[in-house]
């Protein structure tokens, strides 16, 4: 572990919820969730308004939608969520090459690597400048943790939350880890921390005084000598600039459970080309097939199949899928399916498939393409499906706005753009010729070191429009009295050490 806290984490705050409301004036300081709207979707992301109702990511949406009555329901668009993430790792790679991306919200920077620190208080300037960069561009806001180890620069982000800058101070790390819970550090889940529990082990603290040996026979030689490690702070992996993938993978969860064998078949066909595409935009190819089925009673049942030698072709991948279904039963129902290819490689080698397969079908590039091809296959069966609810549109009369819901033929139509009030409503039938799909607006027009305040930001004032309501109900409603959760803790801070002392600036 080095010296000084020069291992930076970003952690964008609540980013997919942060970004509908940085695009949609009507919703700021309202209640936001994003994630599938259907009678199976979960919540992708709920902004911090939301989460005071107790909304969480991962959590059903149907349980959400009891917790939230009036909150706003949105569908991702996670292609625009993709551009912003672009221009946020830019801004770190404009920092260090080290830069190593969790998701789309979240990297490590080295930031020694980079030059840009080397002691606590450059550190300091370079995190502040990085946020302020951020909020330039995006109009968005991220939380920063600063540490001598990723473990530590990651639990620093966490404290920050939302909208601050929290560093450890170097020799303060083990005062800081002793009274968290044992479920702060990487790889203990729900499981590991009820075992630990049960024993008495509670706190980091707690871990350490148990000892490495107690350790070892409670949870095994690897994950018992690993948590040791880390209670006492010791974490030494660097920050690497590619992680290798391990596999890649498509799936689907459906509404309703398929019967239809036939259908299932067409279903494992299609998420096979689907993640061709992803492979082939990787760059990659790969040996082994992998099927995975969870049935209408939640029983979840995998299939592999390994090739002679690695391929990117999707007639060798929808063949081998197809060969995996044989050995499933599905006579109860399909719940979800998904299709993986692992034991990657950047080449490919013909085989004996491939051969047989002929020339490759001339697939749309990217997953954008990919994205476009699932909607326009699944949504299909009704109108409302059209015009997912959060997603942008142009009417040639009123211009540009965002789908506040649709269903019975009707869709009701906000129209604002980042940089306006909150508009107005209007509601058009679903086949009206004036009314098309859009391309998403920037959120902001200003650069890296613009002079200029936050206002306009997901964080600024939220003026009152009127309120709308899709026919089917699963439509963006204007929320209602949405509580304004965690206003005293949402304004920029700093904060040093164990967090006991506060740095503001």
């Amino acid at each position: 572990m080095r010296s000084a806290p020069t291992v930076l984490h970003l952690d964008m705050d609540a980013f997919f919820a942060s970004v509908e409301q940085a695009s949609k004036p009507s919703l700021r300081g309202k209640a936001v969730i994003v994630g599938g709207l259907g009678p199976r979707g979960v919540v992708a992301t709920a902004s911090y308004e939301a989460r005071v109702f107790g909304v969480r990511s991962a959590l059903p949406m149907a349980q959400a939608r009891r917790l939230a009555p009036n909150a706003a329901y949105l569908v991702p668009r996670f292609a625009f969520y993709r551009s912003i993430s672009d221009q946020v790792m830019e801004l770190l790679r404009a920092l260090s090459p080290l830069v190593e991306p969790l998701s789309l919200d979240e990297a490590f920077v080295d930031l020694e690597a980079g030059g840009a620190a080397r002691d606590e208080r450059s550190a300091l300037l370079a995190a502040a400048k990085l946020r302020a960069d951020i909020r330039a561009v995006t109009g968005l806001t991220g939380s920063v943790g600063l540490a001598a180890s990723k473990m530590l620069a990651k639990i620093a982000s966490e404290q920050a939350k939302p909208d601050g800058l929290v560093m450890i101070e170097p020799g303060t790390e083990q005062a800081l880890l002793a009274p968290l819970s044992v479920r702060t550090l990487p790889g203990v889940g729900p499981a590991t921390g009820d075992h630990l529990r049960r024993v008495g082990i509670h706190t980091v603290g707690d871990l350490a005084e148990a000892g490495e040996d107690e350790l070892v026979r409670l949870l095994g030689k690897a994950h018992g000598h690993a948590l040791y490690a880390m209670s006492l702070a010791r974490d030494d992996r660097s920050v690497v600039a590619e992680r290798e993938a391990k596999s890649v993978s498509v799936e689907d969860t459906y509404d309703v459970d398929i019967h239809d064998r036939v259908r299932v078949g067409v279903e494992v066909g299609r998420l096979a080309d689907r993640c061709v595409r992803r492979l082939r935009a990787a760059g990659l190819s790969g040996r082994t097939i992998v099927l995975k089925v969870r049935r209408y009673d939640f029983s979840t049942l995998t299939r592999s199949e390994t090739l002679r030698g690695p391929t990117d072709d999707p007639a060798v991948v929808r063949e081998a899928a197809a060969r995996l279904l044989d050995s499933v039963d599905t006579t109860g129902g399909v719940r979800l399916l998904g299709v993986g290819v692992s034991g990657l490689a950047d080449y490919t080698q013909e085989d004996l498939f491939a051969q047989a397969a002929g020339e490759r079908e001339k697939e749309p590039p990217g997953e954008e393409a990919e994205a476009a091809a699932s909607v326009e296959e699944r949504q299909q069966a009704g109108a409302e499906r059209r015009w997912p609810a959060g997603h942008d549109v142009r009417h040639s009369a009123y211009g540009h706005g965002w789908v506040q819901g649709s269903g019975l033929g009707r869709v009701t139509v906000r129209f604002e753009t980042p940089g306006s009030a909150p508009g107005r409503v209007r509601t058009f039938r679903t086949d009206d010729r004036d009314l098309h799909p859009a391309d998403p607006l920037p959120l902001t027009e200003r650069g890296p070191g613009d002079s200029g305040d936050s206002e306009g930001g997901p964080g600024g004032e939220s003026g009152q429009g009127e309120s709308g309501q899709g026919g089917d109900g699963q439509g963006a409603e204007g929320p209602r009295g949405g509580s304004q959760s965690d206003r005293d803790g949402r304004g920029p801070r700093a904060g040093t050490g164990a967090g006991a002392r506060a740095r503001h600036g």
